[in-house]
């Protein structure tokens, strides 16, 4: 048995760490894997999928909107295909290719009146990591420290268009919400920590963390909807979309049994209202979400299948720029809504090649 067979299932855990609904955070960090193996290729398929209804303004969920029906619903496919090539026993690089399918169906961005649907489907934005665990694994097998840099590339449509829905006959043609577009539309760095220690023979502990960083402040699509934005819109920067910084952290514990390991955690990630470099400007629905995550890994010689399924704890949409703005400016507290998902399911294989 190697030391640590359930740490292998990390680099599926949080390679495609999105959050559950309109908050758009799309796949996130590539871990590596088990520390102990040695140099060679592995190719990762994992498959994730959750339905986003309940909306939220800041931590009060909005009922009234699933019981008056006109709640938005996002559905999220998302398959990460990942290719990741082991140096020796310290260094390796991976790269992610995200296909994403999207719907999403509502009242408000169509007639007003019935229910339509807008989708999306191709390739996301495409991630090149490259890491290094910092303590030397065959001399300290107990416990060591991952770090992670890499370059998100902006390879997904930030730009997808699709027809909305204005009545018998009559469709315009727009871009779709934020939360379905398949990229972002800017360059970012990924700054990554992975991290485990040996507790007892079958028990250990776990802490991942992601950042990624996004300088560009606006991708110049707009949130019109194939329509004209308002004056309002234009003031205060929400005609247009907004690249946001991204961050995840997860700490839990795992227990190992034959080829089989559990672990049990809370992870929490989301979307700043406030970007660490560059402009916060632009439409962004900034929140975040804490969930407890149970998780199952069979490892066999050459291959490695895991499921997931993180269960909402706390969402909270918290208040964008023009939120802020908008409340100086009225002498009010206005915070704009974001509909979450209960959980989500996810499902992968790791195969050494």
């Amino acid at each position: 048995m190697r030391y640590f067979l359930f740490f292998g299932l990390c680099f599926y855990l949080v390679q495609n760490s999105n959050a559950q609904g309109c908050v758009a955070i799309r796949g996130m960090c590539n871990m590596d894997g088990d520390v102990k193996e040695k140099a060679g290729w592995e190719l990762s398929l994992s498959n994730r999928y959750f339905r986003s209804y309940k909306h939220f303004v800041n931590d009060i969920e909005q009922h009234e909107r699933i019981e008056k029906a006109n709640n938005v619903i996002n559905y999220s496919n998302e398959m990460a295909i990942s290719v990741i090539r082991k140096f020796d026993y310290r260094w390796s690089m991976a790269l992610t290719a995200p296909v994403l399918m999207y719907s999403r169906t509502s009242l408000y961005e169509h007639d007003g009146l019935t229910r339509n649907k807008t989708s999306s489907f191709g390739i996301g934005d495409i991630r090149i990591s490259a890491y290094r665990w910092m303590i030397d694994p065959e001399k300290h097998p107990k416990g060591n420290i991952q770090l992670g840099l890499g370059i998100k590339l902006p390879t997904g449509n930030a730009n997808y268009q699709d027809y909305f829905y204005r009545g018998k006959d009559s469709f315009v043609m727009g871009a779709v919400d934020q939360s379905i577009q398949l990229g972002d539309g800017g360059t970012g760095i990924s700054f990554e920590m992975n991290s485990f220690i040996k507790i007892k023979e079958k028990f250990s502990a776990y802490c991942n963390g992601f950042y990624l960083l996004s300088p560009r402040e606006v991708n110049g699509t707009s949130t019109a909807r194939g329509g004209i934005s308002n004056a309002t819109a234009k003031k205060y920067n929400t005609d247009v979309m907004s690249v946001p910084d991204l961050y995840m952290a997860r700490i839990g514990m795992g227990f190992q049994h034959k080829k089989w390991s559990y672990m049990a955690g809370l992870r929490i990630e989301g979307l700043p209202s406030s970007d660490l470099v560059g402009g916060s400007r632009g439409f962004r629905r900034p929140g975040f979400i804490v969930s407890a995550e149970p998780t199952f890994v069979y490892t066999a010689e050459k291959y490695v299948l895991n499921f997931s399924l993180p269960i909402a704890l706390y969402r909270n949409r918290t208040k964008s720029n023009s939120d802020t703005r908008r409340s100086a400016d009225t002498n009010s507290n206005i915070t704009g809504d974001a509909a979450f998902a209960d959980y989500l399911i996810s499902i992968g294989v790791k195969f050494k090649l």
